[in-house]
């Protein structure tokens, strides 16, 4: 079952943004138009999206426009995506090849620039401030996050600290805003607003940390792209980040070369100390407190089945594989 379809009242409203979003990818460059249709096409859960509609709902909004506000959610997202691919060389996205492996480099970073673009029109069109104000300031943090995870890259002495720093602007920020324009677009009152973005920002990290979790767990046919992919980039991952402070010396001694060289060299001795270790369990373990943190969050909303949907996404955000 896909997440949508957790709730039968957000089926058709998740259907018209998926209407929209392809309604809205027309260009006069027709490879703008043809790549920004095969990422969006990809595949993918769009979460994100979803979230913005059911915190949208969970307030009690009765409009449409929370339909826009979604789609500039998944049109962001996607960008994001197009940028990770170039500065991480990825050939392998939710199973199939990136944008950048079929196009190049190039176009796959100005057709991100390009939803990015479309994202902030839509956004004029919603035509509410505050929601510009929280979206803008999230690309800005998303943006940091990145460049603070490239700063990281091959350093084995990443703490789990900074770690969550990344994770926190590269991934959460985005869910953030989702859940909290939802509120923003209901004029739903300031406890219900900090309630919704405190649930958003937990669930992504939950969200992230099961992402790297799987990079030593799952096959890739379940996560949709190259296991060892983070330790190929030579990133310090929470399961590596605590492998190390659980391993013996010769155990930190591999991971950390790891880290520092990047590449597949050593990926099943890693897997094997990641195992070991109970570094898995660890993690997994943390993804579960932030979920348990988003569902404490929004006991004050009012019992309806969009909250019920909210604590239900939750718990699939650590039991997912893909």
């Amino acid at each position: 079952m896909q997440p949508h379809q957790l709730n039968p009242l957000i089926e058709p409203q998740f259907d018209a943004v998926t209407d929209f979003i392809l309604n809205n990818l027309g260009s006069n460059v027709p490879l703008v138009e043809k790549m920004g249709h095969y990422i969006v096409e990809s595949g993918g859960k769009r979460l994100r999206p979803l979230l913005a509609l059911l915190s949208a709902n969970a307030c009690g909004y009765e409009g449409e426009l929370h339909i826009r506000l979604a789609a500039v959610i998944e049109f962001i997202h996607t960008a994001t995506l197009l940028h990770d691919d170039v500065v991480d060389n990825s050939e392998l996205r939710r199973g199939n090849a990136t944008a950048n492996a079929k196009w190049g480099n190039a176009p796959s970073v100005l057709v991100g620039d390009f939803l990015y673009s479309r994202s902030f029109q839509i956004m004029v069109e919603i035509g509410r401030m505050e929601i510009m104000q929280v979206i803008s300031n999230a690309t800005t943090v998303i943006a940091e996050g990145e460049v603070l995870q490239l700063l990281n890259q091959r350093n084995p002495d990443t703490t789990e600290d900074s770690y969550m720093q990344v994770i926190l602007g590269k991934t959460a920020m985005l869910f953030e805003a989702a859940t909290e324009c939802g509120a923003i677009l209901a004029d739903a009152s300031a406890e219900d607003r900090e309630a919704l973005r405190r649930y958003g920002r937990h669930i992504g990290i939950a969200f992230q940390i099961i992402d790297d979790v799987m990079d030593y767990l799952s096959t890739a046919d379940e996560m949709g792209k190259n296991v060892g992919d983070d330790l190929a980039e030579g990133k310090a991952t929470l399961p590596l980040i605590r492998a190390i402070q659980c391993g013996t010396d010769e155990e930190r001694q591999i991971i950390r070369q790891a880290i520092r060289q990047g590449g597949l060299e050593d990926l099943q001795p890693v897997l094997d100390i990641v195992q070991r270790t109970g570094a898995i369990e660890y993690a997994q373990q943390a993804a579960q407190q932030q979920v348990d943190l988003a569902i404490a969050a929004i006991a004050v909303l009012p019992d309806t089945s969009f909250k019920t949907t909210l604590v239900e996404l939750a718990g699939l955000a650590v039991a997912r594989k893909r």
